[in-house]
């Protein structure tokens, strides 16, 4: 069975559509059906479907997806094991959203430049959605919030910025004391079902401050731009910038070392995709190419 049939069926299933299958595959979609044809004349059974506009996966399909998608990805594995002069394959990469913006685009510049044969595919997400993908295999690693638990031995972790918490305030606060600003203004919370809102929560118990909960949000950005427009004040960690343009907001740390937030990279240290997060982070240089 050629592994082209199988691909082209999962790209029909995912993007919805045959046309849209071709276009990604830079062939025609008279290419794409022929391959769906032969795949299910090879397997002995109709795999998709219309449904409206969309084309959707039979139940012979889905059983099929799973298992093709291991397939695809073993295939990729043994290309990627069996270059011998540089790191070469896809790497599946998850990414918090402040690390989207404040630290992938320095490491993407740096690994297309070291490194062009490895092909970067960046899913964005929060901490606690994408550290469970990284151990089930769904993406190869993940720049992500430390945990506040201990990580299995079979994870490796390198940390790439600590992020002290600090009090942000709208420019016009004439305070400096965190403490007075966090009790003596509304506060806008940083969502507490994020690993960074956690640390904050708990920063809050330490000092014994109950604030005057006004709004709770889950993006930073967000958090910034109201304490600018005067809405509040917030607890929150010192991300990597960029930031939003054009805000005047006093930033004041808390001098508690213990309450930082450290953003790393995790992978599986048994990955067969390892030794391109390693040289996704420069750990691993170019091998001499053979004679």
């Amino acid at each position: 069975m050629d592994t082209r049939f199988l691909e082209s069926f999962m790209l029909v299933v995912d993007k919805g559509s045959i046309a849209a299958a071709a276009r990604h595959l830079n062939v025609t979609a008279a290419a794409v059906t022929q391959r769906l044809q032969v795949l299910e004349a090879e397997i002995g059974t109709r795999l998709l479907a219309r449904s409206g506009r969309t084309m959707v996966p039979t139940a012979a399909g889905s059983a099929v997806m799973a298992r093709a998608r291991a397939i695809l990805r073993g295939v990729e594995d043994l290309r990627s094991i069996a270059v011998v002069d540089e790191p070469a394959g896809a790497l599946r990469l998850g990414a918090v959203a402040t690390a989207m913006t404040g630290l992938l685009p320095d490491l993407l510049k740096r690994c297309s430049t070291a490194f062009p044969r490895i092909d970067v595919h960046i899913a964005p997400g929060t901490s606690r959605d994408l550290y469970p993908k990284v151990l089930a295999g769904e993406i190869d690693a993940a720049i992500i919030v430390q945990p506040e638990f201990a990580l299995p031995k079979s994870c490796a972790w390198r940390v790439l910025r600590h992020e002290p918490l600090m009090v942000i305030a709208p420019g016009s606060v004439e305070s400096s004391d965190p403490r007075e600003i966090l009790t003596g203004h509304p506060f806008i919370r940083y969502d507490h079902t994020h690993w960074g809102g956690r640390l904050a929560d708990r920063y809050l118990r330490h000092a014994k401050i109950r604030p005057r909960e006004r709004f709770e949000l889950d993006s930073l950005d967000a958090i910034a731009v109201l304490v600018d427009q005067g809405l509040g004040v917030s607890l929150v960690p010192d991300w990597a910038p960029p930031w939003p343009a054009g805000l005047t907001l006093k930033k004041l740390p808390i001098h508690k070392t213990k309450f930082v937030r450290r953003i790393g990279l995790v992978w599986l240290q048994a990955s067969s995709r390892a030794h391109l997060v390693r040289a996704f982070l420069g750990q691993e240089p170019k091998r001499a190419r053979q004679p």
